[in-house]
């Protein structure tokens, strides 16, 4: 990069107030494209007198307006690669208020997809104009069309391979081939010449069998700093709904509970069932969720939560000591925000950890390996050790 790009980047970075200072350093003019640039930065962190109209002049105080916001959009797209849209997308929220992102058709249509962004909507859902309602269903669609091919393949490949194998299957599969079961019911054709056992039938895995098949059950706070983590328990959720080889139920609690069990068939249709914000009252979502156990040694359960408790922190501890005692497998995922770092009430985390119960922030890719594990009862210390 030539001294000249470097001057002109920087330029970029402070402003048009700042031009002046730069030519004296010896920097000249920005270029079109550059000064489209200027443009486009200088809306949202620009002086109070920038706005959204052309080139980034200063506005006559009325405010943006939807053509403005939709041409500053297009700039910003042509102009910057996608990780930077994202970002100068959350920044126009928090810094301008521009709903108006969330809440035209027009304007969400040329949004590049963002996890950030997404939460936003979602909790902005009920104040969507209904002219916006199936563009706002696409934005989350493309969200989480990005999750799972994240998180399908393998949350699928981490349940076949902890299934419970002892029943079988007539359909033939070489990777679900039982060869003990094999051997032992074809010793009686035994080959003495070729010194060698010739099957007359092969006995498989049935790996779809619905007995004794695992029950998971998702119990998700829907408090509005949960966000991120509801986007990725949902996709989960989903994957695991459309899998016969578990039994899946998915429960939202704020101070009220929803059983959203009805709705994994669609994830989008799921995380528009979520109704986020307000306060939480955990111990009394486990409490609902214990009445769905039904066979505790075959009950997975996930407490997804910042366990910020507006209840009784006693009794949520108690709860899930409880679902422990009686043999359920108890799992805490923190809250996860910004790109997945942990967000969560330290103290309640310390006292569910010192119960023997894993207590952690999980990044997503991670999520797959945490369910093989916790399926085939293996402990999950060294998984919540590593680093995020």
């Amino acid at each position: 990069m030539t001294q000249t790009q470097q001057l002109s980047r920087w330029r970029l970075i402070l402003g048009s107030e700042t031009q002046q200072s730069f030519e004296h350093m010896g920097g000249g003019a920005l270029s079109q494209e550059e000064l489209l640039m200027d443009g486009a930065l200088a809306a949202i962190y620009g002086g109070p007198g920038e706005s959204f109209q052309s080139g980034g002049g200063r506005g006559a105080g009325t405010g943006p307006s939807s053509p403005h916001i939709s041409k500053w959009l297009g700039d910003l797209r042509a102009l910057f690669d996608p990780e930077i849209v994202a970002v100068v997308q959350n920044d126009a929220i928090e810094r301008k208020g521009l709903k108006q992102l969330l809440l035209e058709p027009e304007l969400l249509e040329g949004l590049e997809p963002d996890l950030n962004l997404a939460s936003t909507l979602l909790m902005l859902k009920d104040q969507i104009p209904k002219k916006s309602k199936e563009s706002a269903r696409t934005f989350i669609r493309k969200i989480v069309e990005e999750l799972n091919r994240l998180l399908e393949s393998d949350v699928r490949r981490a349940v076949t391979a902890a299934l419970n194998r002892r029943a079988h299957s007539p359909l033939p599969s070489a990777s679900a081939i039982d060869f003990p079961c094999t051997i032992r019911r074809n010793l009686r054709h035994y080959n003495p010449e070729l010194r060698t056992i010739i099957p007359e039938r092969v006995w498989f895995f049935d790996r779809s069998s619905r007995v004794n098949r695992w029950h998971i059950v998702l119990d998700i706070d829907q408090s509005g700093s949960m966000g991120q983590s509801i986007l990725y328990s949902s996709v989960m959720a989903c994957v695991l709904a459309s899998m016969p080889a578990v039994k899946t139920s998915v429960v939202a609690f704020d101070t009220q509970i929803m059983d959203l069990t009805p709705l994994c068939a669609d994830p989008v249709d799921l995380l528009f069932g979520f109704q986020m914000g307000g306060g939480t009252d955990i111990a009394k979502s486990i409490a609902y969720c214990q009445g769905l156990v039904e066979s505790p040694s075959k009950t997975l359960f996930f407490l997804i939560s910042d366990l910020d408790e507006g209840g009784n922190r006693a009794a949520l501890l108690r709860r899930l000591e409880e679902l422990k005692g009686a043999g359920v497998t108890v799992v805490v995922l923190l809250a996860i925000a910004d790109g997945g770092k942990p967000y969560y009430d330290a103290q309640t985390a310390q006292r569910v950890a010192a119960m023997d119960i894993p207590c952690f922030a999980c990044a997503p890719e991670r999520l797959p390996a945490l369910l093989e594990r916790a399926l085939k009862g293996q402990s999950l210390e060294d998984l919540a050790a590593r680093p995020q």
